[in-house]
């Protein structure tokens, strides 16, 4: 059983104070407007949650990723939608350049994006490259001064519409699949760098999502990313980091929705009782609280983890699965004990229910994670 400790507490109770007073109130409003929550993200930038485990050198508050972890679940648990803002500006934009940057890349790019003042996105997904990663087509020319070219399209990148900072990837030889992978740090003002179809999605509103598009665009020498051909390593390392994350925004989504059902199910009266003395409904949030237990115990020990430095592909993706799952089975389960009213956006367990969705999708779909783990326990 884990023991958190004063620090952990203090980070999440920070968290989840500043998440209900502030975030709370305004995400219906952002799920019926689309609105970037450009504010409160700058709050939380301040607050030091936009760049959680970036050192202190570097502009950040240099915490664990258990931290980090406590703390996106209790924005999440308020608006999904701006806990997956946070997530990608910490887990798949600040991450990799912190883990593979050059010295001059992270004082460059890391005090950017710690402080909120830039964004960033991880632009991987291409029309036939999301699952199958190694499948880049964005094709990489290295000039005769050592400066690359980029030609090609991402797809589904969270963050994109706003974002200042991309670390993106494209290969030198797509023949060669995942051994031609580069990485890149590209920059929004590049000449050939343009946002493209912006997508209107099921749900996490407020948060933007898009097209990018590189046209001939320029990057500079040093701007790649580890070194030649080593951005497959880059994107699979980043990614577990990016699924402790996701794991941490479904336990958010899951938490809400459970604690919606129990405050239904307590005043909601049939049959002359409050629903919550039927036991059809008492198993129902006995289930619930069990799996959100479970997946929080995983995705705390996949933290755990990555912070000592050992390899945890197979735990991060147990985390994945397990929490996303958990998150869809929680809405599916929080619309049913509300009946009817469950089915009326004017009751938060329909937002809930659209915003669980992405979470087995995004970040490796829960049949990638099945792969990763199964190779994991055999070997």
């Amino acid at each position: 059983m884990f023991d958190l400790s004063d620090d952990h507490k203090q980070i999440r109770d920070l968290a989840r104070d500043y998440a209900r007073r502030v975030i709370m109130p305004g995400a219906p409003a952002r799920d019926k407007s689309h609105e970037y929550p450009a504010a409160i993200v700058g709050e939380l930038a301040d607050m030091g949650f936009m760049g959680m485990f970036i050192p202190a050198v570097y502009g950040g508050t240099g915490l664990d990723i258990l931290s980090y972890v406590l703390a996106l679940e209790e924005v999440s648990y308020a608006d999904a939608g701006v806990g997956v803002v946070m997530s990608v500006q910490n887990s798949l934009a600040s991450s990799p350049i912190l883990a593979f940057g050059t010295e001059a890349q992270k004082l460059k790019y890391l005090p950017e994006l710690a402080s909120g003042r830039k964004i960033g996105c991880y632009a991987l997904t291409e029309p036939e490259a999301g699952s199958d990663a190694g499948a880049q087509k964005t094709r990489a020319k290295k000039q005769a001064d050592g400066s690359w070219r980029l030609d090609g399209t991402k797809m589904w990148i969270t963050n994109a519409p706003q974002a200042d900072i991309c670390v993106t990837y494209a290969n030198v030889a797509p023949e060669e699949r995942h051994k031609g992978v580069c990485a890149f740090i590209v920059e929004r003002d590049y000449p050939g760098y343009k946002v493209g179809k912006i997508e209107e999605k099921m749900g996490i509103a407020c948060s933007g999502t898009s097209e990018l598009v590189f046209d001939d665009m320029h990057v500079p020498a040093e701007n790649l990313l580890h070194e030649e051909r080593k951005g497959f390593l880059v994107a699979m390392a980043t990614l577990d980091g990016g699924r402790i994350g996701i794991a941490a925004q479904a336990l958010g989504i899951a938490q809400r929705a459970l604690d919606l059902s129990v405050e239904y199910a307590r005043t909601r009266k049939t049959f002359g009782k409050p629903i919550a003395d039927h036991q059809a409904i008492q198993w129902k949030i006995a289930d619930m609280a069990t799996r959100i237990d479970a997946a929080r115990l995983l995705t705390w020990r996949a933290a755990v983890l990555k912070d000592s430095g050992a390899r945890a592909s197979h735990e991060c993706s147990m985390a994945k699965l397990f929490a996303s799952e958990t998150a869809n089975f929680c809405a599916y389960e929080a619309v049913q004990i509300h009946g009817g009213y469950g089915y009326s956006r004017e009751y938060e367990v329909e937002r809930l229910f659209r915003d669980a969705r992405i979470t087995t999708l995004y970040e490796g779909t829960s049949e990638i994670q099945r792969i990763v783990i199964a190779k994991g326990v055999l070997g």
